[in-house]
């Protein structure tokens, strides 16, 4: 069977939910990854009001889309970063609430256990999102971190995620966290070191993304094939060098399509990574989940873009060879 192409309504959160649902399915995609943002799906509302969350799925049923996967990023991030200003854009208001960096992730601890919940209601198997970090400004910085800083830091992300992972557990729904710059988890070894701190747990795998692999310079088939049986979502998204002698590989001050950065993102198919050898090496670790387009390309009208990306992932996704 086809994996299920999902399109990720993060990028999408300015679009009322009705609108983007009739957008998606006219573009043929199977469902979404459905964001808790924009008046996409409210967390507290769904809990609180026992009509509001199958009136959401009912909402896409019209639609014949499905909810495999809930993201909560923005939420996400706060467990355990740093809280600074650049927070409060990302956060609900009653998540910020007065900005007090140990209240803000405690409050974003308590809506990630929530989101939990939610999904185990609507039938969501998966809850992608962030984890943030205690110490990405040491990534590539001065001056570096001691091991012992570290360590600590390890210690910290682990006392905040347990708790949120039990709540999976208890839930029978899987936290798929994406592997991204500006998170514990960026590349492979970072992603092997987070697995350690968290003792292994099941609850916990990662959402590949390969554009965020690729403009680092890390193999994406070589992550799959370290990790064949944590792979719990797929984000498809691409990704171009455009080194040009003046900028390296880190994003700088600049915003998304600015030509002074060194990468930028594509729609799916227009960038460099090897779209169908990696579906040969998905077909390889067993995967059969969705593939969501996590659809940037600051080049490109967007609408034009996923509905040309929905064709080429469905043109990409080949099956995998009959086993004995």
């Amino acid at each position: 069977m086809p994996r299920p192409v999902l399109l990720f309504s993060g990028p999408w959160a300015d679009v009322p939910l009705d609108a983007l649902a009739g957008k998606a399915a006219a573009w043929g995609y199977d469902g979404f990854e459905l964001c808790c943002w924009g008046d996409h799906l409210e967390v507290q509302r769904a809990l609180s009001d026992d009509t509001y969350g199958p009136a959401r799925l009912d909402l896409l049923a019209r639609s014949d889309l499905q909810v495999p996967v809930v993201a909560n990023h923005k939420v996400g991030q706060a467990v355990c970063d740093p809280i600074d200003k650049r927070h409060q854009g990302l956060l609900p208001d009653y998540v910020w609430g007065d900005g007090r960096p140990e209240g803000v992730r405690q409050r974003a601890t308590e809506e990630m256990t929530a989101t939990f919940r939610l999904a185990e209601r609507l039938g969501a198997g998966v809850v992608s999102g962030f984890t943030g970090s205690p110490i990405w400004g040491y990534v590539a910085g001065y001056p570096a971190p001691r091991p012992d800083v570290i360590a600590d830091a390890l210690k910290e992300f682990a006392a905040a995620w347990h708790p949120i992972l039990d709540a999976a557990r208890d839930c029978g729904v899987r936290f798929a966290c994406e592997v991204h710059p500006g998170q514990l988890a960026f590349d492979l070894y970072s992603a092997e070191v987070v697995l350690d701190a968290l003792g292994g747990r099941e609850e916990f795998g990662f959402l590949f993304d390969p554009s965020h692999l690729h403009w680092q310079g890390v193999d994406p088939a070589a992550f799959l094939r370290r990790f064949p049986d944590r792979i719990y979502h797929v984000h498809v998204k691409d990704a171009q060098l455009t080194l040009d002698g003046r900028a390296g590989l880190l994003a700088g001050y600049w915003p998304s399509g600015d030509p002074r950065a060194g990468w930028q993102f594509r729609s799916p198919g227009h960038g460099g990574i090897d779209w169908p050898g990696l579906v040969r090496v998905l077909n390889e670790i067993g995967y059969d989940g969705p593939l969501a387009v996590d659809w940037h390309d600051p080049g490109m009208d967007r609408e034009y873009g996923a509905a040309d990306a929905c064709r080429f992932v469905k043109a990409i996704d080949v099956p995998a060879p009959a086993r004995r």
